[in-house]
């Protein structure tokens, strides 16, 4: 058995949840010893108690507590070269790019970090997205792998400090589009409802619950196909794991090709519906280090495009409903 020890998070992982960090740097801890350890406050983030879904900053020392089988750490992975076809096609997908930030078009299938049973994600790829410079960028924030769209990246220590700080401080103004199945009543306003994470047979879930943490979502019906479909702009107030995907599903409308969430009623057949969730990040305002407010935007992929045509939806829309928001 080791004594306490005190551990740095490394640069690159800036972001990466606690539990997740514990799980990489000891796979032998079992996760109900490591709440254990939180809820008696033996483990601590620069000094101060922290919860197991805590995002962690480059630089913060993790006070890591004796344990059995915790002597020596495992040596981390470190991400091997990417495929040359793998590293164009992910260099193609760049929607912005200056000195501190770098944004990407995250296409859906891709998770934006690994996993026991995920072995190809983003966070393993962006040493591709270096360019001239000579360290990685760095995730500051997350979409869902089954969510297409904006994903923003920062390029230095420096960036990823200011962005993240950005993300927590509520200031990133984030835009979605959604097709759901059906209308939702009123069709323009508020999600209010407190979500929680719970253990399902078929994995992780969120659900509404008075004892989860506030998610708040504002939303607006852009156009619909009568009552079958809505074309939803939805703005996340807060960053909950999955927080759209059941604030609409908490509407009666959820988003098309969400199983997880909406079950059969998520469910449209039609030779043109793409067969993925229809949820896509479509824009991302966020405040720069050095240029004031950027706006970047990611177009509709064609998978998903062919499903807008096929119910008469025109891209862009004819209105922006969050313009004085």
């Amino acid at each position: 058995m080791s004594g306490v020890r005190s551990l740095v998070v490394a640069a690159d992982e800036q972001g990466l949840r606690l539990d997740r960090w514990f799980r990489r740097h000891f796979p032998g801890l079992p996760h109900a010893r490591l709440e254990k350890f939180l809820r008696k406050g033996q483990i601590r983030i620069d000094g101060q108690r922290a919860k197991a879904g805590l995002r962690l900053e480059a630089g913060q020392q993790i006070r890591v507590p004796p344990f059995e089988g915790g002597t020596k750490p495992p040596a981390r992975r470190t991400p091997g070269p990417v495929a040359a076809s793998e590293a164009k096609a992910l260099r193609a997908r760049v929607l912005y790019k200056d000195d501190e930030v770098l944004a990407i078009d995250k296409p859906a299938g891709l998770a934006v970090q690994g996993g026991t049973k995920t072995l190809r994600h983003l966070d393993g790829m962006l040493a591709a997205l270096s360019f001239e410079k000579k360290e990685r960028p760095k995730l500051v924030h997350r979409l869902d792998k089954d969510t297409s769209g904006v994903l923003v990246l920062a390029r230095s220590a420096a960036a990823a400090a200011w962005l993240t700080e950005a993300f927590r401080n509520k200031t990133v103004r984030k835009v979605y589009w959604a097709l759901v199945c059906g209308v939702p009543r009123p069709e323009q306003g508020e999600i209010a409802l407190p979500l929680a994470k719970r253990t399902a047979g078929k994995g992780e879930q969120v659900a509404a619950d008075d004892e989860g943490k506030f998610a708040r979502t504002l939303y607006a019906v852009l156009d619909t196909a009568g009552r079958k479909v809505a074309w939803l702009a939805l703005m996340p107030l807060t960053g909950r794991t999955h927080q759209l995907r059941v604030h609409c599903a908490t509407k009666e409308t959820p988003i098309l090709g969400d199983g997880k969430y909406g079950g059969a009623a998520a469910r449209l057949e039609g030779a043109d519906i793409a067969k993925r969730l229809h949820l896509h990040a479509a824009e991302i305002e966020l405040p720069h280090p050095r240029k004031g407010r950027v706006r970047i935007a990611a177009p509709l992929p064609e998978e998903l495009r062919a499903s807008w045509a096929a119910f008469g939806f025109e891209v862009p829309p004819k209105t922006n409903p969050f313009k004085d928001v």
